[in-house]
């Protein structure tokens, strides 16, 4: 509730930070390092919580889901976090809104060959349209 957030990829900032998100290229969960970048990470919703049929490479944010999503479900709710309203609501969530973050974050097609047609209004495309193009002259980030 009341962290400080900081966007950097300076790893001595990230080094003092609780939890770091998406950056740093490490995935360790006990130190909550939630990076999806290193070649070497292939988890998924199933390889990391066996109960569930998901195999879509998770993104940072299908981690912090993973990890975080039953709790944080269950405090919004009111219910007991392994009960059967927020199980249910937990694999909804992610069937139908993280796993296509994932799969987007990842470079993962929606169908094979042709796309039958276009996806312009999801999430990480509106987030996506917060970046700068490649071409302008003004990269940063934090202008907005």
């Amino acid at each position: 509730q009341d962290a400080e957030v900081v966007r950097t990829r300076d790893p001595q900032r990230l080094a003092q930070c609780d939890v770091v998100v998406d950056v740093g290229g490490e995935y360790d969960p006990e130190r909550h390092r939630y990076d999806h970048h290193q070649r070497s990470f292939t988890q998924s919703m199933r390889s990391l919580r066996p109960d569930k049929p998901w195999t879509t490479k998770l993104s940072s944010a299908g981690l912090v889901y993973c990890h975080f999503g039953s709790q944080i479900l269950a405090g919004l709710l009111g219910q007991p976090e392994d009960g059967p309203v927020v199980s249910a609501l937990y694999d909804k969530l992610y069937e139908n809104f993280v796993e296509e973050i994932d799969a987007i974050d990842n470079g993962i097609a929606q169908a094979e060959g042709q796309p039958r047609y276009a996806l312009t209004t999801t999430l990480s495309a509106r987030v996506g349209h917060l970046n700068p193009r490649w071409n302008d002259p003004d990269q940063d980030t934090e202008v907005g």
